[in-house]
């Protein structure tokens, strides 16, 4: 059985590390070693970081609703308990879209709610 030699292989699993560590800081980006510490590190925050730009979107549409209800003079659990009950199955996104760009349409959600939380 002949020797095989990991040349090829090697040098091909090395580029694959650096160019994933493309743009690092210092060692991070050309010491094979620190590079795959370092793309193994970014992997699991990139990971993280998706789940969390969900959170922080759900977050910036809570508080946008919670000051146009503040405007019409309600409070948010209010107006989210008042759409349960009249059936009106607008998630927080376009809630507080129609709430930015159509402050009327917004005024007639913001009755019914009210009308069915009484």
């Amino acid at each position: 059985m002949p020797r095989v030699r990991q040349g090829h292989a090697r040098h091909q699993s090395k580029k694959r590390v650096l160019k994933a560590a493309k743009g690092f800081y210092g060692p991070r980006k050309n010491q094979i070693r620190l590079a795959k510490e370092a793309v193994v590190r970014a992997n699991v925050y990139s990971r993280v970081g998706r789940r969390q730009k969900k959170r922080l979107f759900r977050e910036m549409w809570i508080v946008r609703l919670n000051a146009a209800c503040r405007e019409r003079g309600i409070r948010y659990s209010l107006l989210i308990n008042g759409c349960k009950k009249a059936a009106i199955e607008l998630n927080r996104k376009m809630l507080s879209e129609i709430a930015i760009a159509d402050p009327a349409g917004f005024d007639k959600i913001v009755e019914k709610a009210l009308a069915a939380a009484k």
